[in-house]
């Protein structure tokens, strides 16, 4: 039996890219600031985590050895001291974004040759033009925020307002998308799934990459909170990814989180949403029961970047890491000889760095199944090079961008 996995830890990246001076961000390391926290007792998170980052399971698959190939230095011991029983290395993002689509795409072969369309940081932040279009197609009563800035925070900011007036909250960040904030039940979830449509479709024209819907509950600042009901509306990829290839040979390609949305629904077979990243890797060790010979499942983590990435909360990042590695034994157990599983990241989200946004860095490369030997596979110049080395593992045909590493 012939099966893949691409299992994708949302903004775990491992610093060193040598193109993060032009996004703001040289020096940035997700992974190894954390560590460095967590071993100083800064990541220590009352009641949830203390002490040193322990990894041992991602570690035995190589990550300290690929983080710190990454930077050429090494980083916090991470709690496995053998050899690697994986395949190990790190990719260097070709696209032009450090953005959720621009990584997934890349790695299903897909680089984003492309510049994105951006709002500026002004206040107002978007075109008048569009706002109007915006207010008048989905028959609002106005927006409120039109500015950058945090999700949990905006929400916190003008979720009050909100209810009292029934606007939409609108908002950006320094990735291309335009987010739309609303309460799941005063506004309801489908009508914020429709602005979000008639938002997709007045975006086009400026290249906008996402449009996001962000339903949240509760009803004052101290206890909104969004819900799992998050929807991403994104532009579909510019060429044909790994999974619309796999299709087209008539194989079954398996979303877990939010692979459909960013991949707009096209080369996906079947589509599994759960309410955390716990109920996520459950899903994943589920699907692993009924995945068929040939079949791919691509898996998206979110919660170590919106979480906690987003929010710069170390001790919080550090514990969701914990929690991950602890139950990755689950996913290895589920595998099947002939499996190949390849764990990475899509971009940065260095939670001690300045800001609220992703940052560029290298992504890990950790490859592993029954029988695939371990050791190193260097320094990968695309991260469409994890792409083609699933289609080679499946038996598709090549794409042009990327090179196999099996």
């Amino acid at each position: 039996m012939t099966r893949a996995i691409l299992l994708v830890l949302d903004s775990v990246g491992i610093g060193g890219a040598e193109d993060a001076d032009r996004f703001g961000d040289e020096g940035a390391n997700t992974l190894g600031h954390i560590a460095e926290a967590c071993a100083s007792g800064a990541g220590d998170r009352p009641g949830v985590r203390q002490g040193p980052l322990r990894l041992p399971h991602l570690d035995r698959l190589g990550l300290g050895r690929a983080a710190s190939a990454s930077i050429g230095a090494a980083i916090p011991p991470l709690g496995y001291e053998g050899e690697p029983a994986g395949r190990w290395g790190y990719g260097v993002e070709t696209s032009k974004g450090k953005d959720t689509p621009s990584g997934h795409w890349e790695i299903a072969g897909v680089p984003v040759v492309f510049d994105w369309g951006y709002f500026p940081e002004t206040v107002p932040t978007f075109p008048s033009s569009l706002t109007e279009a915006l207010i008048r197609e989905a028959e609002l009563p106005g927006i409120l925020g039109d500015k950058h800035a945090s999700g949990t925070e905006i929400v916190a900011e003008l979720g009050t307002a909100h209810l009292r007036t029934g606007k939409p909250i609108c908002y950006t960040s320094a990735d291309s998308v335009f987010q739309i904030a609303a309460h799941e039940e005063a506004f309801g979830l489908e009508r914020l799934y429709h602005v979000c449509e008639v938002a997709r479709r007045l975006c086009d024209p400026l290249n906008i990459g996402r449009v996001i819907a962000r339903p949240f509950l509760g009803q004052d600042a101290d206890d909104f909170k969004r819900t799992a009901n998050r929807r991403d509306y994104a532009v579909p990829p510019p060429e044909p990814t790994l999974c619309d290839r796999a299709v087209a040979a008539g194989r079954q390609v398996v979303g877990v989180g939010k692979i459909g949305d960013i991949f707009a629904h096209r080369g996906i077979s079947r589509e599994i949403k759960g309410a955390n990243d716990d109920a996520l890797v459950t899903a994943t060790v589920e699907a692993l029961a009924t995945l068929g010979d040939g079949d791919l499942l691509f898996i998206n983590l979110v919660e170590f970047d919106s979480l906690y990435g987003h929010r710069r909360e170390v001790g919080g990042y550090a514990a969701a890491l914990e929690a991950f590695d602890r139950r990755l034994p689950e996913i290895e157990a589920a595998m099947k000889p002939g499996d190949l599983a390849i764990i990475t990241a899509d971009h940065g989200n260095d939670p001690t760095w300045r800001g609220t946004d992703h940052t560029r860095e290298h992504v890990p490369i950790l490859a592993f199944g029954p029988g695939i030997a371990g050791g190193a596979i260097g320094r990968r110049e695309t991260l469409a090079d994890m792409g083609e080395s699933v289609a080679v593992h499946l038996g598709l045909p090549p794409g042009p961008h990327g090179t196999s590493f099996l």
